[in-house]
């Protein structure tokens, strides 16, 4: 079992720093491909089910092609956050998703941000702030083995078999979408803890022992399952219900995974206290931004008249 040598501290400062600037870049690329895909979405016919074929239709959506370059930007972006990050710091940082999707949204339709939309944005960044400050996450381990692996993957993955079922027997609406965009957010948590894995592999032993890794593979299947339910709970309902169960949920997995996995520590004890008065401020800021009057630009015409 390998581990990351001890940084210098310089270096480690400076890793750090590196990682929450490409953190922030993928999150503004998400936020822009959520708002491209979400209306690409609304283009196409509507699934009752899980639709495969959901794919070949968007295809031929511009608007969605671009959103599609967006999601490799924030890839190739997240890749260069978590090879040179904690799994704990980067992650959470994706929270900013949401703020930074509705201000996407506000410049595409030409359309100013309210007041209290404002609010609830510094809401959100000062309670990310804090809770980061507080948790000080430390850690960069290299290497999990497969023991390690197995019993997280199998969790995950019967928890995202359970929400997608759910789901599928709701009428759309609401609730439909925010079971999909929890199902979403585990599987994107999954994705960024076996691309963490498999992006250090790359960056120790080349691209030889990149391809051959089953952690490579593993994030592929698992990212291109992320996209087939994120394009199906932008169907199935608002946008307002199934992004804060995806931002809020990728957070706090892939804060877990990182704890359980990559045995990533933070503080305990009394700074336990900030942490969760920052998670509150970050879900007080959330609810806040889901019930702007922006959101409804988000919904397709006859989606107001649905019962939800």
């Amino acid at each position: 079992m390998s581990h990351a040598r001890p940084p210098i501290p310089e270096v480690a400062t400076l890793n750090i720093t590196l990682s929450v600037v490409f953190a922030l870049c993928a999150a503004s690329s998400n936020a822009v491909a959520t708002v491209l895909q979400r209306k690409a979405a609304l283009t196409v016919p509507q699934s009752q089910g899980f639709r495969a074929g959901l794919i070949l239709d968007l295809l031929r959506q511009p608007v969605w092609l671009a959103g599609i370059l967006a999601v490799i930007a924030a890839a190739v972006c997240q890749a260069l956050a978590l090879v040179t990050g904690p799994l704990t710091i980067v992650q959470p940082l994706f929270v900013l998703e949401l703020p930074l999707t509705l201000i996407v949204a506000s410049l595409l339709m030409r359309r100013h941000l309210a007041r209290n939309g404002w609010l609830a944005v510094a809401v959100v960044v000062v309670g990310l702030g804090v809770a980061l400050a507080a948790a000080s996450p430390t850690g960069n381990r290299t290497h999990v083995a497969l023991d390690r692996w197995i019993p997280a993957l199998a969790v995950c993955a019967g928890v995202v078999a359970t929400l997608a079922l759910a789901a599928f027997r709701r009428p759309e609406g609401r609730a439909r979408a925010a079971f999909l965009g929890a199902a979403t957010a585990i599987s994107y948590a999954v994705t960024a803890a076996l691309m963490k894995a498999s992006t250090h592999i790359l960056d120790e032993q080349g691209p030889a022992a990149f391809f051959s890794a089953w952690q490579t593979y593993g994030f592929a299947a698992t990212g291109v399952c992320a996209l087939l339910l994120l394009e199906h709970a932008m169907q199935a309902g608002p946008l307002v219900a199934s992004q804060p169960a995806l931002t809020l949920g990728d957070a706090l997995v892939s804060l877990t995974l990182g704890i359980t996995l990559y045995e990533e520590e933070i503080r305990s004890g009394w700074w336990l206290l900030p942490q969760l008065f920052g998670v509150a401020l970050i879900a007080a800021g959330v609810l806040a931004l889901s019930r702007i009057p922006l959101t409804q630009s988000l919904v397709a015409p006859d989606e107001e008249d649905r019962t939800v």
